[in-house]
C-alpha cells in the first residue's frame, strides 16, 4: 500500500513586499476569492502582480482592485481582463467592521499575500495604517542592524 504523502497545507504564490514597507499592518484577514475562467491557471504559474492594488467596499462586497493576473497563454476565450475588479468572500459581519474602521480611523486595506490553501486560491488582506517618511527610514535602519548583526554572528561561527 502507498504510503501517504504530506503536502504543505499551504502554497505561496505571490507576496506584496511593498505594502509592509509602506504600512503598518495592524490587522491581517485571510479571505477568499471570487475568479472566472481560467485565471487559477494562471494563479498556479505564478503569474500575478499585487504591487499597485488596494481593496474596496462597493455595495456590502469587499472588492480588490489594481490586482494583475496575466492571461493564461492556451486560455484563448475562456481568459479574462487582467485587471478587472474581482470580489472577495468574506462575512456580512467582518466587512461593516473593516468599513467602518476604514472610515472612522482612515485605515486603508491592501492584499498582503496570495496562497493557495487545500486547493483554494486566498487572499490575506491587511488593514492598514499609512507609515511617514522618518518611519521607513527608522525600518530601514533596523533591518541593516539587523542584517550586520546576524553577517557578524554568521562569519564568527559562534552562536550566543
Amino acid at each position: 500500500m502507498a504510503q501517504p504523502q504530506n503536502k504543505p497545507a499551504t502554497k505561496s504564490i505571490a507576496v506584496n513586499r511593498e505594502a509592509r514597507h509602506e504600512y503598518f499592518v495592524i490587522e491581517a484577514l485571510e479571505t477568499g476569492i471570487e475568479l472566472k475562467g481560467t485565471e487559477v491557471k494562471s494563479l498556479r504559474r505564478g503569474t500575478v502582480n499585487l504591487k499597485d492594488s488596494w481593496v474596496d467596499i462597493e455595495d456590502g462586497d469587499l472588492i480588490v482592485k489594481g490586482m494583475h493576473i496575466s492571461p493564461y497563454e492556451q486560455g484563448n476565450i475562456f481568459n479574462q481582463e487582467p485587471t478587472r475588479p474581482r470580489r472577495l468572500l468574506a462575512h456580512k459581519n467582518e466587512i461593516r467592521r473593516l468599513g467602518q474602521q476604514c472610515k472612522l480611523q482612515g485605515y486603508t486595506m491592501v492584499p498582503l499575500s496570495l496562497y493557495f490553501k487545500q486547493g483554494r486560491v486566498k487572499l490575506e488582506l491587511g488593514l492598514c495604517k499609512g507609515k511617514k517618511l522618518y518611519d521607513k527610514r527608522a525600518d530601514a535602519a533596523d533591518r541593516a542592524a539587523r542584517r550586520s548583526i546576524d553577517r557578524a554572528v554568521k562569519s564568527n561561527g559562534r552562536y550566543y
